[in-house]
């Protein structure tokens, strides 16, 4: 029997998204080269056609690239669709930078209806956490832009939790997007639970660990010269051998359940509660038909620990990001007070 994608509440602000999402951000964008237009679109609109109606993407993303794809892939589907996308990191003349200052962010979420080619934005996420401006001003201006009527909801990525909290207390916060799976759960100490108390949204990005779930260390010799995974630590030599044992285990339990890894390793996010959506990339439309297949499976409670014993903090090795992404504010980043700001 086919996987129903069912629907769940996204935060307690009113947006409803379907239970699984899509990142889009591959289709375009860091996982080597850009994929043909035309297939993404057909990509697309297969998801809403089966149910996945909830579809995230960023400016960062090409950068732009992605929204002018989303954007040509909503024509027809629009009302159909809870769309998300995201701004805060800027490469303007080629240089990373975080901003959040009011201008910005005005600027950005004009741009993006442009590239969208939309009257208004379901979820708009502050994508990484300016850590030179407090939290206040950039949710300050997030807050007239909902006003206005250009974005419905709003959403913090890599956010702390004092952050969140700051940020909640401006304008209400409908989802929180950060990097969950079986082998990222930092986020299970005090960001997630800090949510729940909110009443936040829980978003789930690379729910299967940027494709190790789906292949194991064989993933990295599927990878473009030009993807940006094939840098990050858990894929390094010194790490994959070891971390491949982890995808072994989850290969086991997956042969007796019946199911395919990558569908065990996403059922487990999916079991963490009915407030999170994970949102798995793929450029495959097969790909997407397994990631829905993930709905069906169920774990018991001793399954669940045994995942966990077998990807515990302790046994992965490696850090999320290569060291030089801690310094551009991704790491769950913390803003200065709002005593501190200075007004011209």
């Amino acid at each position: 029997m086919d996987a129903v994608v069912g629907r769940i509440k996204l935060g307690s602000e009113g947006l409803e998204v379907s239970a699984q999402g899509l990142g889009c951000m591959g289709m375009s964008a860091f996982y080597g080269p850009p994929k043909p237009e035309s297939d993404m679109i057909q990509l697309i609109h297969h998801a809403v056609n089966s149910g996945v109606t909830f579809l995230d993407t960023s400016d960062v993303y090409g950068p732009f690239t992605n929204e002018l794809l989303l954007g040509k892939g909503l024509k027809g589907i629009r009302g159909k669709v809870e769309l998300a996308t995201k701004f805060g990191i800027s490469f303007a003349d080629q240089k990373g930078e975080v901003r959040g200052d009011p201008a910005y962010v005005r600027a950005s979420c004009e741009a993006s209806l442009k590239r969208l080619d939309v009257d208004c934005i379901d979820l708009y996420y502050q994508h990484r956490i300016d850590t030179r401006i407090p939290v206040e001003i950039t949710m300050g201006e997030i807050k007239k832009l909902v006003e206005e009527g250009k974005v419905k909801y709003v959403g913090l990525s890599e956010a702390s939790a004092s952050t969140i909290r700051r940020a909640h207390a401006v304008h209400p916060i409908t989802a929180v997007q950060l990097e969950w799976s079986l082998w990222t759960r930092d986020v299970e100490e005090e960001i997630v639970p800090s949510c729940r108390e909110l009443g936040i949204g829980i978003v789930a990005y690379s729910p299967l660990g940027r494709g190790f779930f789906s292949s194991g260390a064989k993933l990295l010799d599927q990878l473009a010269d030009d993807d940006y995974r094939k840098g990050l630590p858990r894929f390094q030599p010194e790490n994959l051998e070891h971390n491949a044992r982890i995808f072994e285990h989850v290969t086991e339990l997956a042969a007796k359940k019946g199911c395919t890894p990558s569908q065990l390793a996403l059922a487990w996010v999916h079991h963490q509660g009915n407030d999170v959506c994970p949102i798995p990339g793929t450029t495959k439309i097969e790909n997407l038909n397994q990631n829905i297949g993930a709905l069906s499976v169920k774990l018991t409670l001793e399954e669940m620990a045994e995942l966990e014993a077998y990807a515990s903090a302790d046994v992965v090795k490696g850090e999320r990001y290569d060291p030089g992404f801690s310094s551009f504010s991704w790491m769950h980043a913390n803003t200065p007070p709002l005593a501190s700001w200075k007004t011209e």
